[in-house]
C-alpha cells in the first residue's frame, strides 16, 4: 500500500465517520419533528414573568424599524416585557428612527441605548453586556436587528422555560425572510432549515443538547449574572455562552414552534464575510473549550466539543486531502489503488447528502417540492464546496487575530 493509499484511506474513514454521525442526527431530528408535531407548547402558569428583550444593533437603519414594530406586536402581556435596543456606535440614521419609534409608542417599555466609540463599537457581546446592565427582567430574550418574530414566539419560549426548571435556555427556529430573492438565498434557506432539524433537533433528541443560535432565544437572568455576562472576546457569543450554560448543569431546548424570520445575505461577498466570521468565532470557542474534554464534570458537552472539533479541523483536512489526491491521481502524478473505490464512496456520499437534506426540509410547510432536489444537487457542487474555503479562511483569520492580539469589533452584515 502506497503513502497515497494510506492518506486516502484515512481521509475516507474520517469523512464517512462524520457523514454517518450526521445521518443519525437527521433520523433523530425527524423523530423529534414527529414527536413535537402533535404536542402543544406549555402554557404560562400564573402571572407572566417579566422579560427583557435585547436587540444589539450597529448601523441597522434599513431594518430596525420593522424589527422593533414586530417585537411591539408580540402577543405577550405588554406590561410584562421591555425592549432594549442597544444602538451601538451607529453612523447611519438608526438613532433618529429609534427616537421616532419611541415617540410613536409612548406607553410602551421601549428603551434606547445609544453608545459611542468609547463605550461601544466593540462587538455584539459588549453591546449585550451594556444592555443587560440596564435590564430588569427575570428572563432575557435576544433578537438580532434584522428579525421579525411571529407574534407567538416569545410566549412559546417563556412557556417552555417556565415549565421545566432543568432548562437554562430555550431556542426557537429561524426562517429565511428573503429566501426567494435569488439562488444564494435559496441555498441559505435549505442550509438553515437542514441545520436546525439535523444538528439542533437531532442533538436534542439524542443528547438533550442544543446550541444557542444568536437570535430568538430566552434564558434565565441569574445564569447571565453567574457567568459574568458575555465573553467580549467571542465573536460567536451564542456558541460560547451555550457551553457555559451546559457547564452549570442546565439544558438548552429547541422549540421549533417559536419562529422568527430573518434577512440573509443576498450576495456572495456579504455571505462570505458573514460565514468566515462565524467560522472564526466557532474556532475560538472550540480552542477555548478543548481542555474540558479531559474534565469529568464536562461529560455532558464532550459530544459537542468533539463534533465541532471534527467539523472545523478533521473534516476540513480530510476533504482537502482527498480532493488533492484524486486530482493528482487523475493527472498521473500519484498512484492510488483505492481511487476507484473512493470515487464510488464519493458518489454514495453525495446521494446521502441530497436525500438527507431533502428529508430535513420537508418538515417545513411549502418546502416539500421536487424542485428542491435540483437545488440541493446544485448546492452540493457549488455552495457546499465553498464551505472549505470559508472554514480555511476563518482558521487563518483566527490565527492572525491571536498572533496580533486584535480587538473584537462589529462585523456588519449588509441589509437590504
Amino acid at each position: 500500500m502506497t503513502i497515497a493509499d494510506v492518506l486516502m484511506l484515512i481521509a475516507v474513514i474520517c469523512i464517512w465517520s462524520l457523514l454517518l454521525v450526521n445521518v443519525v442526527l437527521i433520523i433523530a431530528g425527524y423523530l423529534y419533528y414527529i414527536d413535537i408535531e402533535g404536542e402543544t407548547v406549555p402554557e404560562i402558569k400564573g402571572e407572566a414573568p417579566f422579560v427583557s428583550i435585547m436587540v444589539p444593533a450597529h448601523n441597522e437603519g434599513v431594518v430596525i424599524t420593522q424589527t422593533v414594530e414586530a417585537l411591539l406586536a408580540l402577543d405577550y402581556p405588554h406590561e410584562r416585557y421591555e425592549i432594549i435596543v442597544i444602538n451601538d456606535n451607529s453612523s447611519d440614521n438608526s438613532s433618529e428612527l429609534l427616537g421616532e419609534l419611541k415617540g410613536r409608542y409612548p406607553g410602551r417599555n421601549l428603551i434606547i441605548i445609544n453608545t459611542d466609540a468609547v463605550t461601544g463599537g466593540k462587538g455584539k457581546s459588549n453591546a449585550l453586556n451594556i444592555g443587560f446592565a440596564q435590564s430588569k427582567g427575570e428572563l432575557i430574550a435576544i433578537y438580532d436587528a434584522d428579525n421579525t418574530p411571529e407574534k407567538t414566539a416569545l410566549r412559546y419560549l417563556v412557556g417552555e422555560i417556565m415549565n421545566d426548571e432543568s432548562l437554562g435556555a430555550v431556542i426557537g427556529k429561524f426562517r429565511t425572510r428573503n429566501r426567494n430573492t435569488n439562488l444564494l438565498t435559496r441555498f441559505i434557506n435549505i442550509e438553515t432549515l437542514s441545520f436546525q432539524w439535523m444538528a439542533q433537533a437531532g442533538r436534542w433528541k439524542l443528547f438533550k443538547l442544543c446550541t444557542i443560535p444568536g437570535t430568538n432565544f430566552i434564558m434565565r437572568r441569574h445564569i447571565v449574572e453567574e457567568i459574568g455576562g458575555w465573553d467580549v472576546k467571542a465573536i460567536a457569543e451564542d456558541t460560547e455562552i451555550s457551553f457555559r450554560i451546559y457547564m452549570m448543569g442546565y439544558r438548552i431546548k429547541f422549540q421549533p414552534k417559536a419562529v422568527t424570520w430573518e434577512q440573509e445575505p443576498q450576495t456572495l461577498k456579504v455571505w462570505f464575510k458573514q460565514r468566515t466570521r462565524w467560522a472564526k468565532g466557532n474556532i475560538y470557542v472550540i480552542v477555548k473549550n478543548i481542555p474540558l474534554l479531559f474534565e469529568r464534570s464536562a461529560k455532558i458537552i464532550r459530544f459537542d466539543i468533539l463534533y465541532f472539533l471534527s467539523i472545523y479541523f478533521l473534516l476540513l483536512t480530510s476533504l482537502v486531502m482527498s480532493d488533492i489526491l484524486l486530482i493528482l491521481h487523475a493527472l498521473g502524478y500519484v498512484h492510488t489503488t483505492i481511487a476507484g473505490f473512493s470515487s464510488f464512496l464519493w458518489v454514495l456520499a453525495i446521494t446521502l447528502f441530497i436525500v438527507g437534506t431533502f428529508i430535513t426540509i420537508i418538515t417545513e410547510k411549502g418546502e416539500m417540492r421536487l424542485s428542491n432536489l435540483w437545488i440541493i444537487m446544485l448546492m452540493y457542487v457549488s455552495y457546499c464546496q465553498l464551505w472549505m474555503v470559508v472554514a480555511a479562511y476563518g482558521l487563518y483569520n483566527y490565527v492572525k487575530d491571536q498572533l496580533f492580539k486584535r480587538e473584537v469589533k462589529w462585523y456588519k452584515t449588509e441589509r437590504y
